[in-house]
């Protein structure tokens, strides 16, 4: 069954030609239209996804220049740094958020996607399909960036702000992995998990 997503009215799946489409019975908004290798295109971006993540994690994040001090964190540096002055909980979830949940989401996608490209059944595959739509909603790294930018913003007027290449890496992965997330075709990749079971 699909589930229109402006309307919410229930239909029957029907199989598609290859450069056909699903409409809704009810609205006519477009339910379904498949991609051709749209896994393949989800995999290169996943992969993209973790090589920006990974320099992401391990490279300065900003380097702020005061009254001849120079202070440099990573984004590792600075949880740690919450978590010394006593706000563990801020540490905690700014960890969750920027580090452990796209950590979770970008391999839950390479998990499935680099078997599934190549025509294998990834190990606990549709367990790990489950999982990707429920963690979607949990990765905030767009948030932290834009955050950052405000602070960095502030922190202008008190002395000279440098972004590192860890910033960078964010702002750069923000728009990889949405494209991955928007191309990822959770149909095609149940079908081809079926077909090669």
């Amino acid at each position: 069954m699909w589930l229109c997503h402006d309307c919410d009215a229930l239909q029957h799946e029907v199989p598609l030609q290859a450069h056909g489409s699903a409409r809704c019975w009810r609205c006519a908004a477009v339910l379904r239209q498949p991609v051709p290798r749209a896994l393949d295109r989800s995999l290169a971006l996943a992969v993209t996804s973790a090589v920006l993540f990974l320099i992401a994690q391990g490279f300065t994040l900003v380097q702020f220049d005061m009254q001849g001090q120079r202070h440099a964190t990573s984004l590792a540096g600075a949880v740690w740094t919450l978590w010394e002055q006593d706000a563990r909980l801020l540490a905690a979830l700014v960890s969750l958020t920027t580090q452990v949940l796209p950590a979770l989401q970008i391999g839950a996608l390479l998990w499935v996607l680099a078997p599934l490209v190549q025509r294998r059944a990834p190990p606990f595959g549709a367990t790990v399909l489950r999982l990707i739509g429920k963690l979607m909603p949990w990765g905030m790294v767009e948030v932290f960036v834009l955050g950052t930018l405000v602070a960095l913003g502030k922190l202008h007027s008190l002395g000279t702000v440098v972004p590192g290449p860890g910033l960078w890496a964010f702002g750069a992965l923000i728009f990889a992995f949405a494209a991955a997330v928007s191309s990822f075709d959770t149909q095609a990749a149940w079908q081809r998990l079926e077909a090669v079971r």
